[in-house]
């Protein structure tokens, strides 16, 4: 993996989420996740949560762009169109004060291709940020992180073990 140092003091994208991590109940983080088109933190539990809300808010902006069809579970596909009029409601400095008790995440997605996300995140604490180029990948190096984190701050037990 390679960190870039002092790089993470900005979002810099119209759709970047910062994800606030206030607690981890049994490897499933738990905070409030914002962006620039809602003031008010939307609570999350699990990284489920986390791809929902990006994913609307995505589809709403129509960016990034997505190479494939929405599908449900019989195989229909349908389009997702973009919501008009929507209104930024937080600069990227007011965005940037928001933190969470066990660390804060800058999600910068620039791609959804092959059905995931590629871009990059950065982890405000220590001003490090990584390249991913899944969901899975960014999902790992957030666990990472907060395992880490948490390590140097005396917790006995990781957040989640990703090797058994």
């Amino acid at each position: 993996m390679v960190y870039m140092a002092g790089s993470g003091r900005y979002i810099g994208t119209i759709n970047g989420i910062m994800l606030c991590v206030d607690g981890n109940d049994k490897g499933s983080p738990q905070g409030r996740l914002y962006h620039a088109f809602n003031r008010k933190g939307i609570p999350f539990c699990g990284y489920e949560q986390v791809i929902r809300t990006a994913e609307e808010l995505f589809n709403a902006l129509g960016f990034p762009h997505r190479d494939t069809s929405v599908r449900d579970i019989h195989g229909r596909t349908y389009d997702v169109k973009k919501k008009e009029g929507m209104t930024r409601v937080m600069e990227d400095e007011e965005l940037l004060e928001k933190h969470g008790d066990m660390g804060t995440f800058v999600i910068r997605v620039s791609h959804r291709q092959h059905s995931s996300w590629q871009g990059r995140v950065t982890y405000l604490d220590e001003d490090k940020t990584v390249y991913f180029r899944s969901v899975l990948e960014l999902i790992k190096i957030i666990d990472g992180t907060l395992d880490e984190a948490g390590r140097m701050n005396g917790a006995d037990e990781p957040s989640r073990r990703l090797d058994g």
